[in-house]
């Protein structure tokens, strides 16, 4: 019996050895796993010259260059309106007629009250005369003299007032009657005959129609506050219109607002933008409506033959400097950590860098930039031609790479797209 429980407990201890060597050996493996040094996966791009135009994008709506919305300027009926929407019309051209009975009869009765006004200042200067004759000879005195001038100027006032009165009834019975202040074409026509219109004076009156030059048109965009400062007058715009798929037209920048409409104002959607209109060469050929849905790229700005880099290479870091430990001035204790101290510079702002290869490692290089388009960015400092720098991928670039990272290079290509796979994103 002893001899079996013996047996038993050398068994045990073997097991538990060779369990105890198992955990030691996996410790050391994570251990050491631990300190091994990731190697990334990157795509790269060699540095070369190219041609950089900066571009600025919006969209907007195409309208004619010139319209007129045609107002009501008095209130009635329309009894004629001989045009539609669509129809082509001339400048002078009769366009709409509005009831005038009331108009007219206020006219006539202005005209009857000039008239009696007219009798009564002829009256008033033969009499004025009549007394300045009589008190030259003495026989009227200073009384009959200042009644006889104070009557004569109230006369004259009175015709004045009758006579802009007049003016005033003429002007408005004449509005009754509108006709075309341009040539072009009844873009929109929103009354119809019979139809009571409002207007007045001094209020905008009711809208009838609008008559717009069809054969210049323009793009109208909004511009955000951030870039309407790169946009300038004569900039060349490509414009790709809904309406007109697989087709580019050609403009200029011809007007840019100087001030900015607030959209949202007060909440977290508030957007400020600046209204940019471009002139769309050669529009008269093309079947373009108001209101039509376009988008705008603006070019800005071009250099060409700089250095650039794919756009997604530059990324952001905070530089670190390596600081040497400072010797102690004279009577002060010497505390020697054996080390150097690194940190971060205080003041230092986050700087634009790339990562150039070198090596089968990373080095992170601060440089500047200069424009950019939607897939390169003009570098004006930091790297030259022919350097081999970071493409891809993103998480790589914005969050593994560290300056001095080991990487490895895999720059082949999907055969279906023909882009470079993204391995270890």
């Amino acid at each position: 019996m002893a001899n079996g429980n013996g047996k038993k407990s050398k068994k045990k201890i073997i097991i538990f050895s060779i369990i105890g060597v198992v955990l030691i050996g996996l410790a050391a493996l994570v251990f050491l796993g631990s300190k091994r040094e990731t190697i990334v996966t990157v795509q790269t791009e060699k540095t070369v010259k190219r041609n950089i135009t900066q571009i600025v994008s919006a969209t907007g709506k195409i309208q004619p260059e010139t319209q007129v919305k045609i107002n009501a300027e008095v209130s009635g009926e329309i009894i004629n309106l001989p045009v539609q929407e669509g129809q082509t019309v001339q400048k002078g051209q009769l366009l709409v007629k509005i009831k005038p009975d009331a108009y007219k009869a206020q006219l006539e009765q202005s005209e009857a009250s000039l008239k009696m006004s007219e009798a009564m200042l002829t009256k008033a200067d033969a009499d004025f005369k009549r007394v300045k004759g009589l008190f030259a000879k003495q026989l009227a005195s200073d009384a009959d003299m200042d009644a006889a001038r104070a009557a004569q100027e109230n006369a004259k006032a009175s015709y004045d007032q009758a006579f802009s009165a007049v003016n005033q009834t003429r002007d408005t019975y004449a509005k009754t009657t509108i006709y075309s202040p341009m040539d072009g074409i009844v873009s929109q026509l929103i009354s119809e005959l019979a139809e009571r219109v409002s207007g007045s004076t001094f209020t905008l009156g009711t809208q009838i129609m609008t008559i717009a030059d069809l054969s210049k048109m323009e793009a109208r965009v909004d511009v955000g506050e951030n870039d309407i400062v790169m946009v300038g007058i004569g900039d060349t715009t490509r414009i790709q219109v809904d309406a007109f798929p697989n087709q580019t037209f050609v403009g200029t920048v011809s007007r840019i607002a100087n001030t900015a409409t607030t959209t949202g104002a007060g909440s977290q959607s508030e957007v400020t933008t600046f209204e940019v209109r471009v002139s769309i060469l050669g529009a008269d050929t093309i079947q373009f409506r108001p209101g039509m849905s376009m988008n705008a790229d603006i070019e800005t700005e071009m250099h060409t033959n700089v250095l650039a880099v794919p756009i997604q290479s530059v990324t952001v870091r905070m530089p670190k400097v390596e600081k040497k430990e400072e010797a102690p001035k004279e009577g002060e204790a010497q505390l020697s950590t054996g080390k150097s101290k690194i940190k971060e510079k205080e003041g230092d702002k986050l700087a634009e860098i790339v990562f150039v290869i070198s090596e089968g490692k990373v080095k992170a290089v601060k440089v500047k930039r200069g424009i950019s388009n939607d897939a390169y960015v003009e570098i004006t400092e930091g790297i030259k031609e022919g350097d081999e720098v970071v493409s891809g991928p993103f998480k790589a670039i914005n969050k593994d790479l560290e300056d001095g990272s080991l990487v490895k290079i895999d720059n082949k290509k999907t055969p279906a797209t023909g882009t470079i796979a993204e391995k270890g994103s």
